[in-house]
């Protein structure tokens, strides 16, 4: 029998060390102390998935009050043991939903990583969710082996960054922990020019100061002394990931991007850093993430599976209700 049962935040990553396992920087302590301090979210609670007592799987879950409803979110959880099967990982789906509802009825679904497009499942209200990732193995730093690792038109673009891009590189965590205003002013010009919304200043600082150093580094990109590209990179169990990235118009062209990326594999494996995670490709379950593919996959061959983000819903009159809501929005939108 898979019953869910609950641990501390600690406990959580102890039980998956001893399992061998890698934990997700989102189901950290750290991480749930980060996330404490963007309104509306809490962090609510951690489980363990078990099997006759055997741990199979882990999540923290953080409640996110949004639009006068309440749901529960797992970034990258839960994560298992080993792949679970279909059936698996329903048992496991259902587990974790009779604890939570157990524990305070009034939430309306759960949005957790889930590999089978199961019965007890739904695409997702809001967000875009993603199916694959591309990893790079930074070969403990070894320049020669992970430009091997890298497609032609990558080896190409990031060898005529390194000669001719005016850009300087720079670790600058302690300058951004301090003040993020210089920063964030490039994520401004960025967002105006991709077409989304960037979250507040405060919640990248936050993210530099609650995770620390040994856990997220702010790397810059200036020409003439000014701030033009930078990348915040998370960092846990041997796996760094891209996390937030901005560059301003001007220095696309330049090529500074690519000259980041070989400057932050090189960095990032000085830290301890084994593999670095790009964060989300498009494919057929994603299409209209496949904007990024061009830039992200020419830096790796490697193209991971991962288990993208779906909703459970516990209170399915309202989840049914959020739905018809939503696809009346997108007819007045329209």
């Amino acid at each position: 029998m898979i019953e869910a049962r609950p641990t501390t935040p600690q406990e959580l990553v102890d039980l998956a060390h001893e399992a061998g396992l890698a934990v997700p920087i989102e189901q950290t302590p750290f991480w749930a102390a980060y996330e404490e301090t963007i309104p509306d979210r809490t962090h609510w609670g951690d489980v363990a998935i078990e099997r006759d007592g055997a741990p199979l799987a882990f999540a923290s879950l953080t409640a996110m009050d949004t639009h006068g409803y309440r749901y529960l979110r797992s970034l990258h959880g839960p994560f298992w043991t080993e792949a679970p099967d279909e059936v698996t990982e329903a048992e496991a789906l259902h587990a974790i939903a009779e604890h939570v509802r157990a524990a305070e009825r009034g939430i309306a679904f759960l949005r957790l990583a889930v590999a089978h497009e199961l019965a007890i499942t739904c695409p997702v209200l809001s967000t875009i969710p993603y199916d694959q990732t591309v990893v790079m193995d930074l070969h403990e730093g070894d320049e020669d082996a992970i430009f091997a690792d890298m497609k032609p038109r990558g080896r190409r673009d990031v060898r005529k960054a390194l000669r001719e891009c005016p850009a300087t590189f720079a670790d600058e965590t302690d300058a951004g922990s301090a003040d993020f205003t210089e920063y964030y002013a490039v994520m401004e010009e960025t967002a105006e020019r991709d077409g989304f919304t960037p979250s507040p200043a405060s919640d990248y600082q936050d993210l530099l100061c609650i995770l620390g150093p040994d856990h997220a580094r702010l790397f810059a990109s200036r020409v003439d002394g000014v701030v033009r590209a930078w990348t915040i990179a998370t960092m846990n169990d041997g796996l760094a990931v891209r996390y937030y990235a901005a560059s301003s118009n001007e220095i696309r062209r330049m090529h500074v991007p690519d000259m980041m990326i070989i400057r932050e594999c090189a960095a990032l494996a000085a830290l301890g850093c084994e593999r670095y995670d790009h964060m989300g490709i498009g494919s057929d379950f994603s299409p209209t993430l496949k904007g990024l593919n061009e830039f992200k996959t020419k830096f790796s061959k490697v193209v991971v599976d991962v288990a993208p983000n779906r909703d459970v819903p516990l209170r399915r009159a309202l989840y049914k209700g959020l739905v018809a809501a939503k696809g009346l929005r997108s007819k007045v939108s329209r």
